[in-house]
């Protein structure tokens, strides 16, 4: 059924075609609904024909060796899907399928040659929706590698936090015990033997122990400050080992299938050979 000419003219690929061209393409474009579930085609089908969302939305996603889905995008009104599969004749790279009842405009090579012989600046159109497929399989790629924690919460923190990580650090640490050992040592000892009438902060050194006091209550909150961000970071880091061990787990039930088969191919040719060796 061909397709509503207006409707082109709503899309960039179509936008730089004049009414006439706009209504000769209309008329070869068909129209097809796709029920909510339906799929539309599988990974691996042969393709010689592109896609573009009328109304609805298809989900286009592939599986990894592990048998995960991995989600690649959800083409919605005026998407364009399928193109690479017809640009190269190879098979379809994904699967998609319908999450609601959707209507797409139907695309053949012919169609497309027709497009391009009119207005070839619309083959630019077509040349920015595979780039920008492009750009969201390298950053599937990109987050779908295990992480590093550390360096992911690297990139979270505050110039605030991670001078509260350092202090929280350095409070912990044999410099900071020396340091205040001789800052005690030296106050006590100005204030009890060498300056004696002229102390600055005589026993029992009501000053020094305000200073303490102060820098014991902010050491203290910026040791919270450093837990709290290495609860985070420990968060992160149970959530990543999750992902492995996921990973991992439908890794081993895939070479678990693997092995299956293998077994199945076996005890098949096995009961092959036994059934010629019989017959002889």
């Amino acid at each position: 059924m061909p397709c509503d000419p207006a409707f082109l003219a709503s899309i960039n690929m179509f936008e730089l075609l004049n009414e006439d061209d706009r209504q000769e393409l209309a008329e070869v474009v068909d129209e097809l609904k796709v029920p909510e579930g339906h799929t539309l085609f599988q990974a691996g089908d042969p393709g010689d024909s592109l896609f573009i969302v009328q109304s609805g939305e298809i989900e286009l996603f592939i599986k990894d060796t592990a048998g995960q889905k991995i989600v690649l995008t959800t083409a919605q009104n005026g998407d364009m899907f399928g193109e690479l599969a017809m640009l190269d004749t190879g098979p379809r790279t994904a699967t998609a399928v319908a999450l609601t009842d959707t209507e797409v405009l139907i695309l053949d090579r012919d169609d497309l040659v027709l497009l391009f012989q009119k207005k070839p600046e619309s083959a630019l159109h077509m040349l920015a929706a595979l780039s920008g497929l492009t750009r969201k399989a390298d950053e599937l790629l990109r987050t779908r590698v295990s992480r590093n924690v550390n360096e992911e919460m690297e990139q979270q923190y505050s110039f605030l936090e991670r001078i509260a990580d350092w202090l929280a650090w350095f409070s912990g640490s044999m410099p900071f015990l020396i340091s205040h050992t001789f800052w005690f040592v030296i106050w006590v000892s100005l204030n009890t033997f060498i300056l004696r009438d002229r102390a600055f902060d005589p026993f029992p050194f009501g000053l020094l122990t305000m200073i303490v006091s102060l820098e014991a209550i902010f050491l203290a909150c910026f040791v919270l400050i450093s837990q709290n961000r290495q609860a985070e970071k420990d968060k992160v880091r149970s959530d990543i080992e999750y992902e492995v061990n996921i990973k991992a787990e439908l890794e081993v039930a895939h070479l678990h299938e693997k092995t299956d088969r293998i077994y199945e191919n076996m005890m098949a040719r096995f009961a092959m050979l036994e059934k010629r060796l019989g017959s002889k």
